[in-house]
C-alpha cells in the first residue's frame, strides 16, 4: 500500500540516523538538557526493520511501545478522525499505540505547568511560536531526525527556518500551516471587470471602486480580525521592527503610521467596506457567502468558515495584501502554523518521531487537508480546492509576517491597541494624526 511504502521510507533514515548516532547517546547536536535518546531506536538498518519489524523473531519495531499524544482538537473535529486512523495505522505497522487526549484549543493554559511538571506525554499540539518561545526548554531537539529524512523537501522552509532563528533549533514538525492576505471571490472580481489581481495600493483602490460600481461590498471586516487587517498596512508602511519599537515605546505621531491610519480612514470615506463593517464576527465575512462582499483580509481558514456558515461554495482566491509607495522593504505574507512537538523527557522519542511524520506527510496529510480543509502540510500534496494557491504563497515566502507581533509586543497594552483598532474601523478617528495621538497617549 502507498502509505506503507512512505512510512517504510522514513523508517529507514531513521533508522540510518540511529546507526550514526549510536545507541544510548543523545542526537548529536541536540541543545536540550532534558533530551533523552529514544529508547526502541534499533542499531540496524534493515529493510525488515524500516517495514516494521525487528531482524529477531518477527516482532514490530516499537511493540510494546505507549506513547501519548495531547491534542489541541476535540473528538468531535475532522481533524480528530484523521489522528485516530494514523494512530491505528502506526500501531498496525510498527507495534507501537498512540493513546490520544483531546485538549481542545485551550491547551496553552494547561501545556506550561503540566510541561514543567513533566507530566507524562510523549505529543503536543500548539501554536509553533508558542512552542518556540514560551515551551521551548520542555520540547526534544528533531533537527537531526529531519535531517534524516530530507524535511526541509517536503515542508515550507520559511516556517522552520522561523522556528531555528527563535530556539536555535527545529523544534516542531508543521501540522496545520496558516497563511494570509486578502481573501476574495473570483466570480465576484469576474462580474465586476476585474483581469488581474492588484499588487499596488493604487491598483486595489481600482479594484475596489469597479466592485463598488458593481453594487457589491469590496472589502468585508469583522471586529476579531480589526488589528490583523490594520497590521498589514502597518507593516507594508513601516515594517515589524519599527511597529515593535513603536508599541513599547510610544511615539507613533509624525510617522508613517499616520499614513497607514488615514488610508484605513480614506476606504471608509470612500465607502469601500460592506455595510455594517467592522460587523461582529463572523456577519461581516459571511456576507461573502452571501454574495454582498468580495473581500478580506484574513488567514486561509476563512475560506472554510464562510463556506459552512452560509452553505456556499466561494469560488475563492487568494492575493498577496498590495504594497505602498515608498513603503517599507516588506511585501511578506503572513504566515503560521499549528505545529507538533516532542516532549524533552519522551522516553521514545524516535516513535514519537515517526508517528508525527506519518500523520503530517502523505496519505493521512492529505486525507487532513481534504477533511479539515486545510493546507497540506507536505508541500507534495494538494491543497483542497478553495485553498487554490497557498501552497505556492508559503513556498514563495522567505520571510513571512507574524500575526500581529509587533502590535502584541507590549503585553500591557495589546488590549487597548485592538479595541482601537476596531474604533479606527468604526471610523471614530477624523484623521491618521488623530487615531496615533490617541495610540501615544495610551503611554
Amino acid at each position: 500500500m502507498k502509505k506503507k511504502k512512505i512510512f517504510s521510507l522514513l523508517m529507514a533514515s531513521a533508522l540510518c540516523l540511529s546507526v550514526l548516532a549510536g545507541c544510548g547517546s543523545e542526537p548529536a547536536g541536540s541543545s536540550q538538557s532534558g533530551s533523552t535518546q529514544p529508547s526502541n531506536t534499533q542499531s540496524g538498518g534493515s529493510q525488515a526493520e524500516a517495514s516494521g519489524t525487528t531482524q529477531g523473531g518477527g516482532g514490530k519495531q516499537y511493540e510494546g511501545v505507549e506513547l501519548t499524544m495531547w491534542s489541541m482538537w476535540t473528538s468531535a473535529e475532522p481533524q480528530a478522525q484523521v489522528i485516530q486512523e494514523a494512530a491505528a495505522a502506526f500501531e498496525e505497522q510498527t507495534g507501537a499505540k498512540v493513546n490520544i487526549e483531546w485538549k481542545g484549543r485551550d491547551i496553552n493554559q494547561v501545556l506550561s505547568a503540566s510541561l514543567e511538571a513533566k507530566d507524562k506525554f510523549d505529543i503536543f499540539e500548539d501554536d509553533y511560536q508558542r512552542i518556540a518561545n514560551v515551551y521551548a526548554e520542555y520540547t526534544y531537539d528533531l533537527t537531526d531526525m529531519a535531517k534524516a529524512v530530507d524535511y526541509d523537501s517536503f515542508s515550507y522552509p520559511c516556517l522552520n527556518n522561523q522556528v531555528i532563528a527563535w530556539t536555535g533549533n527545529l523544534n516542531s514538525i508543521v501540522e496545520q500551516p496558516q497563511v494570509g492576505g486578502v481573501f476574495y471571490d473570483k466570480d465576484a472580481f469576474e462580474k465586476a471587470g476585474v483581469t488581474a489581481e492588484p499588487k499596488t495600493w493604487k491598483e486595489f483602490l481600482d479594484v475596489c471602486q469597479k466592485l463598488k460600481d458593481s453594487g457589491v461590498g469590496p472589502i468585508a471586516q469583522d471586529g476579531a480580525y480589526c488589528d490583523f487587517a490594520f497590521y498589514h498596512q502597518l507593516v507594508r508602511h513601516l515594517g515589524e521592527d519599527k511597529i515593535t519599537e513603536l508599541a513599547l515605546n510610544g511615539g507613533w505621531s509624525g510617522t508613517e503610521a499616520e499614513t497607514a491610519a488615514q488610508e484605513i480612514i480614506d476606504l471608509i470615506n470612500a465607502g469601500y467596506f460592506v455595510d455594517g463593517a467592522p460587523d461582529e464576527f463572523p456577519s461581516s465575512e459571511n456576507k461573502i457567502g452571501f454574495g454582498m462582499a468580495a473581500m478580506i483580509v484574513c488567514a486561509n481558514y476563512v475560506t472554510a468558515e464562510v463556506n459552512g456558515n452560509t452553505g456556499t461554495e466561494v469560488n475563492w482566491g487568494l492575493f498577496n495584501y498590495p504594497a505602498v509607495e515608498n513603503g517599507a522593504e516588506n511585501t511578506a505574507a503572513y504566515a503560521g502554523a499549528n505545529s507538533l512537538a516532542i516532549t524533552s523527557y519522551s522516553e521514545n522519542a524516535q516513535a514519537a518521531f515517526d508517528f508525527i511524520m506519518l500523520l503530517t506527510t502523505g496519505e493521512f496529510d492529505q486525507k487532513m487537508a481534504d477533511t479539515a480543509k486545510q493546507i497540506p502540510a507536505d508541500n507534495r500534496n494538494t491543497a483542497p480546492a478553495i485553498l487554490n494557491g497557498t501552497v505556492e504563497t508559503l513556498l514563495a515566502a522567505e520571510v513571512p509576517m507574524t500575526w500581529c507581533a509587533g502590535l502584541h509586543a507590549n503585553d500591557d497594552l495589546k488590549t487597548s491597541f485592538k479595541s482601537m483598532c476596531v474604533e479606527l474601523f468604526e471610523g471614530k478617528y477624523a484623521s491618521g494624526a488623530d487615531f496615533c495621538k490617541a495610540l501615544d497617549a495610551l503611554y
